[in-house]
């Protein structure tokens, strides 16, 4: 007797529709880990692109220039701007001072990069700042002779405000900011992933406490350790505190508003766009205009401002990042408060689980 093959029937039977299929994947632990692999391999891409973008090939487009000289010997000055302008490729905006003092004070205010003295017919001294801006400095540098031999005039370059020996690239408060901005978020993952059960006002608090304890040790180990740069310690140590504690609640707000894709955001704010146009790595006037522009605006970029100010010119600080770095803080702590209920942390209230 011949076995008979009677055909699939009832739902094992059917191939699952195609929304159904969707749904299943949607379900399952693939989705979010492809997800993942297309987020990472983007986030990739756009990191060297952004830091390629803005410091492979520095640029300057408008650097202010002091000049201090007799008005029968501006010819030379005149001469000499004009060449500085065409081997730059920029805007060199001339600003004059009666004196020596005045011109100097400009540089400590951090209102020109350079001072410019026609001392007498043929010959200029050319003043650098290597702590308004290595990057500057090095370009003005490299530009000077070549131009003041190819116009006639003798050109002398001295720096006026030199870096620390132990920094001569001027890049260690850009690696600590960067480091305080990195760890400062890095922290708030980690407490919401191994302190999960904390609530607002203890999240806060924690984030406080590893703050001020990461901001300490960047700054001991920076100064004390290394003696790369002789940072004033405690303004130093506070700048690094707000700014670790304002970028970890930079990414609490953004898990609040998007779970756990809170990531996405945070990365791109702090550092697709905050690093590479904080100012730290490249000096503001070499590079793009908008990055230059908005980079003062954002975490980083005040970060490295309030300490390259403390560091280099403590006679002449300026609010300015400290509110930036402020209000960020103040935004991103109203924000979770406010919808606290969405963030994905906490406990549950007392009598919670009584009730039903």
């Amino acid at each position: 007797m011949s076995e008979q093959h009677h055909p699939p029937h009832g739902a094992h039977g059917r191939r699952p529709a195609r929304g159904a299929a969707w749904r299943t994947f949607k379900d399952s632990p693939f989705f979010p880990a492809t997800v993942l692999v297309l987020i990472v391999a983007a986030a990739a891409g756009l990191f060297a692109g952004s830091y390629t973008y803005a410091m492979a090939d520095p640029t300057p487009h408008h650097i202010p220039m002091a000049v201090v000289g007799t008005v029968d010997s501006q010819r030379e000055a005149r001469a000499f701007t004009a060449g500085m302008e065409k081997a730059l490729g920029s805007s060199l905006e001339v600003r004059r001072y009666p004196t020596d003092e005045k011109a100097e004070q400009a540089v400590e205010a951090q209102e020109v990069f350079t001072v410019l003295r026609v001392e007498k017919k043929g010959r200029v001294e050319m003043d650098i700042s290597s702590a308004s801006g290595a990057s500057v400095a090095q370009l003005l540098e490299k530009a000077g002779p070549k131009v003041g031999k190819a116009v006639g005039v003798d050109v002398t370059v001295k720096d006026l405000k030199p870096l620390a020996k132990g920094d001569p690239r001027g890049l260690a408060i850009f690696y600590i900011s960067l480091a305080a901005v990195i760890i400062g978020f890095v922290g708030a993952i980690q407490l919401s992933v191994h302190a999960r059960a904390l609530n607002p006002p203890e999240r806060i608090a924690f984030t406080v406490a590893y703050a001020l304890l990461g901001g300490f040790v960047i700054a001991a180990i920076v100064d004390w350790g290394l003696d790369a740069v002789q940072l004033p310690f405690v303004q130093s140590w506070l700048i690094l505190a707000l700014t670790m504690f304002t970028s970890g609640m930079v990414f609490t707000m953004f898990n609040t508003l998007f779970g756990r894709w809170a990531m996405i955001p945070t990365w791109g704010l702090m550092v697709l766009l905050g690093n590479p146009s904080s100012g730290g790595a490249v000096s503001w006037p070499l590079l793009p205009s908008v990055l230059g522009t908005i980079g003062r605006w954002l975490p980083p970029g005040a970060s490295v401002n309030a300490q390259h100010t403390a560091v280099y010119f403590p006679g002449y600080q300026h609010i300015q990042p400290y509110l930036v770095l402020a209000a960020w803080a103040v935004v991103s702590c109203t924000v979770f408060w406010l919808w606290r209920h969405r963030h994905p942390g906490g406990r549950p209230k007392n009598g919670a689980h009584a009730e039903g």
